[in-house]
This record gives structure tokens, sequence and C-alpha cells, in this order.
């Protein structure tokens, strides 16, 4: 079996050391990993599976040496300059950043949702915002079910969500990242302010909603909210059916469904938490429910660790089906 090379850039940052951790459980048939990170950083020793490795600068002769692979966590900019050169030199990318999502010849990728179209790629493959992704691995399930007409959307994010500066504008009550203190507080304010009124990680969702499960047309309001908890993120899900749907076949097939754990007994009180979710890759959902304000519609709630299924897993995870359909 071939060992595969593979690059990690951003490999200091919050989901990039995720990212590692995933790697070592995942056991893929890895025979070489590089890390990257920007000149800042380069130099650091960072220890991952029993091996010290030496953080090399990021540069645009850093993919000469041939990788088979490379997840990149390092933001839009550096995603943008790098990840083309990569890709053209063979190495096929998974850059966790918003570069590329809605570009048309780059796929956008959840593997419990549309993973043949990671196969469609030329030499980039996207992985969506962390909202999204979460979210998409139910509605498959449920427009696989039954054709979905409508969804609204309302988030509840954690800082994490926002790297390092978010995680320390909680823990230190200040403002370097947020506008206002995220301390005792709810921010309906995700990323910047557009001018239809949305923010950016509101359209974020909506589109690569659509884009994932080739619904173009599909009805998609959201409101985004940051909230004072450090880690995994939770959504209530409004959905409206075209036809009418058995609730218990929709039970099932939810629970049948990869990557998607069922917690639903509200006479236990349980159902799923954020705090449950830390460091677990699937997508927790419950609170399941019809919506009879509309002739078919549904609640439900939605949890998942948003640095690691909203991120670091996805992308190993897609990394994961590229190495498969190899052998």
């Amino acid at each position: 079996m071939k060992n595969y090379k593979l690059a990690i850039i951003g490999a200091t940052g919050v989901v990039g050391r995720t990212a590692l951790e995933v790697l070592k459980e995942f056991n893929l048939p890895i025979g070489e990993y590089t890390l990257f990170a920007s000149a800042r950083s380069a130099g650091q020793k960072l220890e991952f599976n029993g091996k010290g490795y030496i953080i090399q600068e990021l540069t645009d002769h850093s993919f000469d040496g041939g990788f088979d692979y490379a997840i990149f966590s390092a933001g839009g900019d550096t995603a943008k300059h790098f990840a083309p050169i990569a890709a053209s030199k063979g190495c096929i990318v998974i850059d966790n950043s918003s570069a590329f999502r809605m570009a048309e010849n780059v796929p956008l990728v959840v593997p419990e949702v549309n993973p043949e179209d990671a196969f469609k790629n030329h030499g980039i493959i996207a992985n969506p915002n962390c909202s999204t992704i979460q979210a998409v691995v139910p509605l498959k399930v449920m427009n696989d079910t039954c054709k979905i007409k409508r969804i609204v959307y309302s988030t509840y994010q954690a800082v994490s969500g926002a790297g390092k500066k978010g995680i320390d504008d909680l823990t230190n009550n200040t403002t370097t990242k947020f506008p206002y203190p995220i301390q005792n507080n709810c921010l309906p304010h995700i990323d910047v302010f557009l001018e239809n009124g949305y923010t950016k990680e509101e359209m974020k969702m909506i589109n690569e909603t659509r884009k994932i499960l080739g619904r173009p047309d599909l009805k998609i309001t959201a409101t985004t909210v940051r909230v004072p908890i450090l880690n995994s993120h939770s959504e209530s899900i409004n959905v409206e059916f075209e036809n009418d749907f058995d609730m218990e076949q929709m039970l099932h097939n939810l629970k049948s469904a990869k990557g998607i754990i069922v917690q639903d007994d509200i006479k236990n009180n349980f159902y799923p938490l954020a705090t449950n979710a830390n460091g677990h890759n699937e997508v927790f959902i419950g609170r399941i429910r019809r919506d009879d304000s509309v002739p078919y519609g549904l609640n439900f709630w939605c949890v998942a660790d948003n640095i690691r299924k909203g991120a670091a897993s996805n992308a190993v995870q897609i990394l994961e089906l590229l190495i498969k359909n190899e052998t």
C-alpha cells in the first residue's frame, strides 16, 4: 500500500493542531508529514504521534518536493496564494478557508452528504463553513426522505469559531475580536454586515447549503449568533417540506444515517448539548418535532464540535475518502 505525503498548512493554529489529533485517530496510510506555518512560527517544534516536527515556513517553493495531499487551515489570503501553487504541482488541496467555496470548479464537500463531488476536483476541494457542515448532514437525510421547500437557520455559535482571539475575548473579557464583550452576552453579528442586512456568515450558510445539496433555488434564511461558549456550535433549524412526511420513517432514516447521533428523549431531558459534543466527530440532533404552523414543517436542534466536524474532522474525512478511492 502506498504511503502518502501530506502537508499541513497552518499546523500551529487551533484547527491545524486539531487536524493532527484527528489524523492520529484515523490512522491513514500517511508515510510522511510536513508541517507548515507562517514565518512567525517557523522553527518551532511540534510533537505529533510520538515524533518531533520542525515547523517550516510556507513559501512559493514549499510544494516543489511533491506532496500527494495538503490540508490548508491558514486563512483565505494564504489559501488564495498557495493552494493554486500546490495544485499546479500535482497536490490535491483540502482547504478550510472560504476562499474557494463558491468557485464553480471547486467542489464543496461533506463526506456524509456529497462524497461523489470530491472526485470532481481540479486540484482543490473546499471544506464548508463550520455552521453549514453540521446542518447539512441531517438536512441531506431529510431532503432525501421528503423534498425540502424552505429552511430557517438560527445558530448559537461558540467563540472558538472565531479563533484564538475569540477564545481570549471570552476568557479575558476583552474586545480584541468582538465589537462588544462576549461574557454574559449574545452577539447577533458573525463576520461583516452586507448591503442586504445579512452578515457574511449568514450568507455563507445560505449559499453553501444550496451548493452542497445541489438545490440552487432552495429558499433559506439565517440568523447567526455568537454566544459565550468555548466550543461546539448549536443550531435551531426549521424545515418546511414540499409534501407531507411520515415522522417514524424520518426518525428511522436519521437514526440509520452515518455521522448522526440522535439524542431525543424529552421525558428524561435527553437532548444534544454543546458540552457533550466536544471532542466528537459526529453531528448530534434532538428535539425533533413537527412544526404545526405550516402544512409540512419540522423543527430540530443540532449540535457539533465546530473545530472537529466543523473543520478538522471534515477535512480528514475528505482525505480518507480520496485515499480509499485510490486503494
